[in-house]
């Protein structure tokens, strides 16, 4: 994919992004802010977002929104009082990029430690069906609304809670992409954002010399296709380029 996305691409939309503090998130909040969307910042550690903050209002675009949450502890309350502000304040919901993840531990099963097993399960897997389903008769309201899930394809070997859990988004994607009906469409669709040069990353591949991965600016194009009304797929896996 060679996607170049007109500049505003995104105007008048609100999209709302996990893990926006850091590594894709970030960058997908700024590059969606770039092209004209209302980006809200969500997140674990405060000052990550409003340094996200910053830089998208030092570029001149639109003012961002900040909602720090950890995921971790996260209750389907705490989602819907979520899905609520969204709706007193902006009206509507078009976007939904779904980036947080924990990547656990590289251990046997047999050894996996079970409290980092349900935390992991938590924020990789139970936080983005939990979230999805506050939002989604928000963004049914919205005209060309999109989802967007983060997948991985580590079905080898020691990728534990995490493997699973990025196969079973892949799974929860596809599922609701066949539930939604053509009255109220909303695009859901997956994206692997392959090898990118991140923290999580560096976690999973200590020994990898990062200087040889791309920047996760680079492989924005993706991003940017499957949130902006180019894209009419659903129900679909796409590799970031």
């Amino acid at each position: 994919m060679n996607y170049q996305a007109p500049e505003n691409l995104l105007k008048n939309k609100t999209i709302l992004i996990t893990g926006a503090g850091d590594g894709l998130g970030k960058a997908a909040a700024k590059t969606y802010a770039k092209h004209g969307a209302t980006v809200i910042l969500l997140g674990r550690t405060t000052h990550k977002l409003e340094s996200v903050y910053d830089e998208i209002v030092a570029n001149g675009s639109v003012t961002p929104a900040i909602y720090p949450l950890n995921l971790e502890g996260a209750t389907p309350k705490d989602y819907q009082d979520l899905a609520n502000t969204i709706k007193e304040e902006f009206g509507h919901l078009n976007g939904l990029l779904h980036s947080a993840a924990l990547m656990g531990n590289n251990s046997p099963i047999q050894q996996y430690d079970v409290e980092l097993w349900y935390k992991t399960m938590q924020v990789n897997l139970n936080a983005p069906f939990l979230l999805t389903q506050a939002v989604l008769p928000l963004m049914r309201e919205s005209k060309d609304a999109s989802i967007v899930f983060t997948i991985d394809d580590k079905t080898t070997a020691y990728w534990g809670a995490y493997g699973i859990s990025k196969g079973a988004i892949t799974h929860l994607m596809k599922i609701l992409a066949d539930e939604i009906d053509s009255e109220n469409p909303v695009k859901v669709n997956a994206i692997n954002p392959g090898p990118v040069r991140t923290g999580l990353r560096m976690k999973a591949f200590p020994g990898e010399d990062p200087q040889l991965l791309k920047l996760p600016d680079e492989v924005m194009g993706s991003y940017l296709f499957l949130m902006g009304g180019d894209c009419s797929e659903t129900g679909q896996v796409f590799d970031a380029q």
